[in-house]
């Protein structure tokens, strides 16, 4: 008769439960919710399908964020949240005024065209009038960070000599945004409408030098 205690230990231990790690499963939602909703957009978004791509429950989904609303909101605050992040390391403060601003453009243009899934999620909720985000402190108090990073450095420049006086800092924020921005999301009609590839790379490397120009020259004296 065969040996019945392997089949018994193989079972026990299917039984036993999964030794759960929480902020990485929170991590795995987010990452899985972020394509989901970047994909369908908020209404087409399906909870069953982000279980799927995480291999977890939707029982687990609203145990961690409540509803698929707060979810969303969630991915807002973490696709927000990774860039003011990651601008914060870029040691702006320690550069030349003329080298920062040229860095931090540099930074915004290889973000967003590495990111097609922020912009998407971005322009959906532009779509929603912004309803969620306008729920959200901790977006518009990081927000915060890089419009105060990018007055600093005009600061110096303008003590500098180098900068002209005036410059409204999240004018400024909204004009590097904007270029880079707008290459992504309108990436496919651009590019039908004028037969032109904006993912080929001398284009890139040619408007990303061009809207650093472009910025840089605004700001000079």
């Amino acid at each position: 008769m065969p040996d019945a205690k392997p089949a018994a230990d193989s079972a026990a231990r299917l039984r036993q439960p999964r030794k759960n790690n929480p902020e990485k499963t929170r991590q795995d939602i987010l990452l899985a919710a972020i394509h989901e909703f970047a994909e369908q957009g908020l209404s087409g978004a399906r909870v069953d399908a982000i279980a799927e791509r995480t291999s977890t429950s939707k029982r687990m989904i609203y145990y961690y964020f409540g509803s698929k609303e707060q979810l969303y909101l969630a991915v807002l605050e973490k696709l927000y949240g990774d860039i003011r992040a990651t601008e914060a390391t870029l040691r702006l403060d320690e550069l030349e005024p003329e080298a920062a601003i040229r860095r931090l453009v540099e930074f915004t243009f290889d973000h967003h065209d590495a990111n097609v899934d922020f912009i998407r999620v971005a322009s959906i909720e532009n779509i929603h009038h912004s309803e969620h985000i306008a729920q959200s402190s901790l977006i518009r108090s990081l927000s915060k960070s890089i419009v105060s990073q990018i007055a600093a450095i005009l600061a110096r420049g303008v003590t500098a000599g180098v900068f002209r006086a005036g410059i409204d800092p999240l004018d400024l924020h909204l004009l590097i945004s904007s270029f880079c921005f707008f290459r992504v999301s309108n990436r496919y009609t651009f590019s039908t409408i004028h037969q032109l590839d904006l993912g080929e790379p001398e284009a890139k490397a040619r408007h990303r030098e061009m809207i650093c120009e472009a910025v840089i020259r605004y700001v000079r004296a």
